[in-house]
């Protein structure tokens, strides 16, 4: 296999489930290595079964310091990280006025994305390419998630400026910002069984295809962004949202 992604090694947080899980069976499919960390191991166990030791997996959580550097020590253990996707990140239903809601996930939607990436810095590649995970909602509003919105759309300007801060010294930074997609974070807000549908009804309308994305339909975006293929994109956010924000 002849590509950008065979041998190097990409790191890549929030792994063991959705988006993050996607992208990691992607980044192996391409022949890359790739160490992983998230708090479980999830479906990352299938995919050990399946790639043997070209998958690493550190258990951590990066709101927590001293699990960021055991991600760092293992990491220049396995060469300079080529590509890196901080995916970890939560969302919980809260009153918009509630301060402490948006503490609690800007501690891992943006804090712990960019604190995943200061502590790489030392061991990323001469060349690198990141992409962080933004989320289509900042274009738009839905109550009850103000925080998370908020969380998200901070880390999404804090890219923009950190691209041009860091593009001299080769390393290139972008963000993806997904639509409604099937993943577990839908689980954790809460809602009652019923509650949830009526929410997907109602998100499903305004989708163009009527459908949530697939977590892989996400993955292959972030995969182009870290490519050869978007070498000249830097500092930007792509949409992935089927449509959503058209309507």
């Amino acid at each position: 296999m002849n590509n950008a992604f065979q041998d190097r090694l990409a790191v890549v947080t929030g792994a063991s489930s959705g988006i993050g899980l996607a992208v990691t069976e992607r980044l192996l499919g391409q022949g890359a290595r790739v160490l992983a960390m998230s708090r479980q191991i999830g479906g990352l166990g299938e995919l050990a079964e399946r790639f043997g030791n070209q998958l690493s997996w550190v258990a951590g959580d990066v709101t927590q310091p001293a699990d960021l550097e055991r991600l760092a020590k293992q990491a220049s253990t396995m060469g300079p990280v080529s590509f890196l996707v901080p995916n970890a990140g939560i969302a919980q239903l809260a009153d918009g006025l509630d301060l402490t809601a948006f503490d609690r996930q800007w501690a891992v939607n943006g804090a712990g994305a960019l604190n995943t990436l200061a502590c790489l810095r030392g061991h990323l590649a001469a060349s690198a390419s990141v992409v962080f995970i933004g989320t289509f909602l900042a274009q738009v509003t839905f109550p009850g998630l103000a925080a998370y919105i908020a969380s998200k759309a901070a880390l999404i300007h804090h890219a923009r400026t950190l691209a041009v801060e860091l593009a001299p010294h080769g390393i290139r930074i972008n963000t993806v910002s997904p639509g409604p997609t099937a993943t577990p974070i839908w689980s954790t807000l809460g809602l009652k069984n019923e509650e949830l549908s009526a929410v997907a009804s109602t998100v499903n309308q305004r989708l163009l295809d009527g459908q949530f994305l697939e977590p892989g339909a996400v993955a292959d975006v972030i995969l182009f962004q870290l490519g050869n293929g978007a070498r000249n994109v830097i500092g930007q956010d792509w949409v992935v949202d089927s449509g959503y924000t058209l309507r």
